[in-house]
């Protein structure tokens, strides 16, 4: 039986959230600075919109890449120079005198950040290897990362009216210094045995493919067909012949083994499902508080946390479950909530409800997040620990990507059929006669969004089920070196 972790393991732990937290944070603490720094800077709507999406765009292309290469360098030590740079490259990006220069900074600060939470996830695996306490602390670790992404938009506001835009990217610089200070006290190192030295064709190959895909989702966002296809279909090809080679290569990146595991394959399943539903009403709720409702974007913020509050306690008390329920049952219980929860967006008609929708749509989705992270990482060896944790990374930007594009493009159809005059809803709304049509139209689209939330939580509830029941034990992991 595996020793219990102790008060220094625990310690470790509070050290580990900070870099994940602040990822989560970056990620969303933008949006709301954007419209300050693009007038300071001049950046056009193409820069603006680079300006948001490199860094995201750069995270999950290495994702992959940094959980493997810390597996062979170190975890320990790729996580402090992920550390070491990111808080650098903030000091730069609040500082950036020109759109170009700012750009190139959050591209380098999405390969930073691509350190940070694959090696966070498997440190986490090697401290604790209890499986309740394993399960706790990762409920933990998952706490963090969406508390970030609620508070994100919080902070930035209460930031921006205080100080400049900059102020957003130097909040990192501190909290980063913490890690690299008390880090080397706190945390173990790890690295697997006889590792290998890197596929560098393999990393090219998952670079590329990722890139394209999360690319050519996002560009399906504005409607225009023939290059985001191209650009899918071109990252899905390179996705097949990097499949190919991790399943005959000695060293590989990804153990695709693994996936003989039912429920390893069905929580990494609902991992990306779960994430296009969250993805695309998170999307469609924060228009509807601005455009329809007309919220300021601040106090939309304010409205809009109960989803990563929902999300919060839901992760914080899937590990009492397990004392009643196996994790499975715990899993696809969480996930008919989360149905019930898009059922509520159907009958929106105000703030009240959506807000009550959301929470109770996160709530579910707390034990696929703790119990079912926990489990992938608990169905590896230690020595592939970087590698399950970036497979879950890279699941949750994949889900985040296809849901912005895809839900996006549903309530774009819905809002068009409803209203066949509209053109998009911030023009329309702006035109007093028509205001009232276009928001009309909108909050059809939300509830229509609630109905494809809801098909798509009671579906993954149904396989993570009838998954289990077949589970198997997790295979050995292919041979290294």
């Amino acid at each position: 039986m595996d020793k219990p972790a102790g008060r220094r393991e625990w310690l470790g732990l509070t050290v580990l959230v900070l870099p994940t937290l602040l990822v989560a944070m970056d990620m969303t603490s933008l949006f709301l600075a954007l419209p300050q720094l693009s007038a300071d800077l001049g950046a056009s709507a193409t820069e603006q919109l680079w300006i948001t999406d490199s860094y995201g765009f750069v995270v999950a292309g290495f994702v992959i890449t940094m959980g493997t290469l810390g597996d062979r360098i170190g975890r320990r030590r790729l996580l402090f120079i992920g550390g070491a740079a990111f808080a650098a490259l903030s000091v730069v990006a609040a500082f950036s005198t020109s759109p170009a220069m700012l750009i190139v900074t959050r591209g380098a600060l999405g390969i930073a950040g691509a350190t940070l939470m694959p090696s966070t996830l498997a440190l986490i695996t090697n401290m604790f290897r209890d499986d309740r306490q394993r399960g706790k602390a990762i409920s933990i670790w998952a706490t963090c990362q969406f508390a970030g992404g609620s508070a994100g938009p919080v902070l930035a506001g209460f930031l921006l009216q205080h100080f400049a835009w900059g102020s957003v990217f130097l909040v990192a610089v501190p909290a980063m210094g913490l890690l690299l200070v008390a880090g080397p006290i706190l945390l173990p190192e790890f690295r697997a045995p006889a590792s290998g030295r890197l596929d560098f064709a393999g990393v090219g190959l998952s670079l590329a493919a990722v890139l394209l895909i999360v690319f050519g989702l996002k560009q399906l966002t504005t409607g225009e067909l023939l290059v985001p296809l191209v650009a899918i279909a071109a990252g899905a090809a390179l996705g097949a012949v990097f499949v190919r080679r991790q399943l005959t290569t000695s060293s590989p990146l990804l153990d695709l083994r693994l996936f003989r595991n039912r429920l390893f394959t069905a929580v990494l399943v609902a991992l990306v499902v779960a994430g296009v539903a969250m993805a695309g009403v998170g999307l469609l709720v924060t228009q509807y508080l601005q455009s329809v409702l007309g919220y300021s974007p601040l106090m939309s913020a304010l409205l809009f946390a109960p989803m990563g509050l929902g999300v919060a306690a839901g992760t914080m008390t899937a590990p009492s479950l397990t004392r009643r329920l196996t994790p499975a049952t715990a899993i696809a219980g969480g996930l008919a909530v989360s149905a019930a929860g898009g059922l509520l967006l159907t009958f929106t008609d105000g703030a009240g409800l959506v807000m009550v929708g959301i929470a109770v749509l996160t709530l579910g989705t707390g034990p696929l997040f703790a119990l079912g992270i926990s489990l992938v990482m608990g169905s590896v060896p230690p020595e592939r620990a970087g590698s399950a944790a970036s497979m879950a990374d890279t699941g949750n930007y994949l889900g985040g990507s296809l849901g912005l594009a895809l839900i996006g493009l549903t309530a774009t159809a819905v809002y068009h059929g409803v209203f066949p005059a509209g053109t998009t809803l911030a023009a329309d709304v702006a035109r007093a006669e028509v205001a009232d049509q276009a928001k009309e139209a909108f909050t059809t689209a939300v509830n229509v969004t609630g109905v494809i939330a809801a098909v798509l939580f009671a579906g993954l509830a149904l396989l993570v089920r009838s998954m289990s029941r077949t589970v198997t034990t997790a295979p050995e992991p292919a041979p290294v070196g």
